[in-house]
């Protein structure tokens, strides 16, 4: 399974994330208690291990800005969180060659099909929340992704721990999965927890 490790942004965490290697990591340029600047992404960046890849999250930016961000940190993927359209992705990808990745916030079955026809390169299904466009540790409801009709590979978000993976993967089958709130401690990575999602979710195979 593939996993993506999101919120990076302390060298510790750069740290953490080289000891224990996943797929992906994550920076998030949105507002968040996560949020780091173009200039601290570039640092990680260079921290981390070269095969690990590493994904922007942007919530209703410009492609332009995004497309930018992209080419200096530089990231292996783009990872639109907000209300982007068919549109905005089109307009992404001819001025960035990088892959395209579209969450959904999932209230209802309805929400994946969109997404589903939406021409990115990975879907990821996040818990809906109102408050926040990701990383508020509410889990999704699984009753409504055993319902939907789901074609495409997708990531596995919202509300992702320790304690829960297991019984997740149990039930449901995505190609990877994301986690940010689950890894941390008191708001700060945590070491430990990283090690404990890896075992559990395997990981390097994206």
């Amino acid at each position: 399974m593939i996993v993506k490790m999101c919120g990076i942004r302390r060298k510790e965490d750069a740290a953490y994330a080289n000891e224990v290697c996943p797929d992906y990591v994550g920076f998030v340029f949105a507002d968040s208690p996560r949020k780091v600047s173009v200039e601290e992404a570039v640092r990680f960046r260079k921290d981390l291990k070269k095969e690990i890849r590493c994904v922007g999250v942007f919530v209703n930016e410009t492609s332009a800005k995004m497309a930018e961000i992209a080419a200096r940190v530089p990231l292996d993927a783009v990872q639109l969180h907000g209300d982007e359209t068919e549109e905005d992705i089109r307009q992404l990808r001819s001025l960035c060659d990088k892959e395209i990745w579209k969450a959904a916030r999932v209230k209802s079955a309805e929400d994946i099909q969109k997404v589903q026809m939406l021409p990115a390169d990975r879907i990821l299904l996040d818990s809906f929340s109102k408050e926040a466009y990701g990383g508020t540790g509410r889990t999704i409801r699984l009753d409504i992704l055993k319902e939907a009709e789901i074609t495409k590979p997708y990531f596995l978000a919202g509300g992702l721990n320790t304690e829960n993976l297991k019984d997740i993967l149990d039930e449901i089958h995505p190609e990877g999965i994301d986690i940010s709130s689950g890894i941390e401690t008191d708001g700060y990575k945590d070491l430990e927890k990283m090690k404990k999602i890896m075992e559990i979710a395997g990981g390097n195979n994206g």
